[in-house]
């Protein structure tokens, strides 16, 4: 599948330090590169042990710098002037984190993370080592200060007495959010995703075959333009705020608990809330025999939180023939934009859409990463903050 170019023509410089997780670092110039970026390669001296520079040259394209030569490569790429929108220290180990804090730049790694910092250049760290270095009170205190000056950590995964390097797709994310314009920074999203299950017996549920892939486009694009995202549902996404429910009244107590206290901004309910909730029969149905729902209508949670909080609101509608109701929806004046899409579209990558707003109308087709892009790309032409 074709990824949304989401880093063509910025160029991203990854730095690579001399942590055991510096094998995973082909892979991560890989996806940054399937995302459009151009990426140069820079290892110090410790790196260069664990993984052979001709790999990253490779893999990015581009000769790896592993020396500071005549050519100022640190100036030329993180300088005032540089070319780079972005210095990546992936994987960055305890002893660089400590050199870096201090302004210590004796390996080619930390020479180019001085000049990064001085220039004002977007900075991300994403350390990895063994946990007990990691709980060490300098190490932290290092992360606390780089943090202080504007620079993006990428905190590790705790497994198996290490602090792992952070996955590869919450690390492109955080690259996206870093070079990309934010017009929705300072803004407050909630998205209710996926589907509901409604328990029918002690081990059976009445479900849909949502598959939450369209909230989960809309809350990964609403944190690359800058937003603070939360979701309700029953997964977990990178780089936001994850509220799990599973029934339509654990959705539905989560957001109300979400707008009456932090509040929302924007409000998106992309889930297939259940309109219906069997009676629950205790135990088990005995299999072989008929079985009859008594099916209890649910409240309409979108409706509940427009006349409460009255937050901008964007609603989907499912079935073709719900764009009228759809333009009445949008007339009323609650909603700022309906996605009318057809039951095909659900459990599938791609999306077929009709989204409409006050006056504005159009298709979107196309995968539901490209989708959400189109839906923000509007919504923050017409709105912007």
């Amino acid at each position: 599948m074709t990824l949304v170019q989401t880093l063509a023509g910025k160029e991203i410089v990854v730095a690579v330090t001399g942590s055991i997780a510096a094998v995973e670092t082909i892979k991560l110039i890989h996806a940054l590169r399937r995302r459009g970026a151009t990426v140069q390669a820079v290892m110090s001296p410790a790196a260069t042990g664990i993984i052979h520079p001709d790999a990253l040259t490779y893999a990015s394209g581009r000769e790896t710098v592993q020396r500071i030569s005549g050519m100022v490569e640190h100036v030329q790429y993180c300088g005032d002037d540089g070319s780079a929108d972005l210095l990546l220290i992936a994987p960055c180990t305890a002893n660089t984190l400590g050199k870096i804090a201090a302004g210590i730049d004796d390996t080619t790694v930390t020479t180019f993370a001085t000049t990064a910092i001085g220039s004002r250049k977007p900075v991300i760290i994403v350390p990895a080592m063994h946990h007990s270095m990691y709980r060490h009170p300098a190490v932290l205190e290092n992360i606390k200060r780089l943090k202080l000056w504007g620079i993006e950590c990428a905190e590790p995964r705790i497994e198996e007495g290490k602090a792992k390097i952070a996955d590869t797709e919450e690390i492109v994310l955080r690259c996206e959010r870093a070079v990309l314009d934010q017009p929705l920074k300072g803004q407050r999203v909630v998205i209710t995703s996926g589907p509901c299950r409604e328990p029918v017996d002690d081990v059976r549920v009445l479900t849909t075959r949502s598959s939450g892939r369209m909230g989960r486009a809309l809350a990964l694009q609403a944190y690359r333009l800058g937003a603070a995202v939360t979701v309700v549902h029953r997964d977990t996404f990178p780089c936001v705020n994850n509220v799990h429910s599973e029934t339509a009244e654990e959705m539905r107590t989560a957001v109300l608990d979400i707008f009456s206290g932090t509040g929302a901004d924007i409000y998106i309910s992309a889930a297939a809330i259940s309109d219906f909730a069997p009676r629950k029969i205790d135990g088990k149905i005995p299999s072989g025999k008929k079985a009859h729902l008594d099916l209890e209508p649910l409240p309409k949670l979108l409706d509940e939180v427009i006349k409460k909080y009255s937050p901008t609101t964007i609603a989907f509608k499912l079935g073709r023939d719900q764009e009228k109701k759809a333009q009445e929806m949008i007339t009323k004046g609650d909603i700022a934009m309906v996605l009318v899409n057809a039951p095909e579209t659900m459990d599938s990558e791609h999306g077929d859409y009709t989204m409409m707003m006050q006056c504005d109308t159009s298709v979107l087709t196309g995968t539901k990463d490209e989708i959400a892009v189109a839906v923000w790309k509007k919504y923050c032409s017409k709105h912007p903050v």
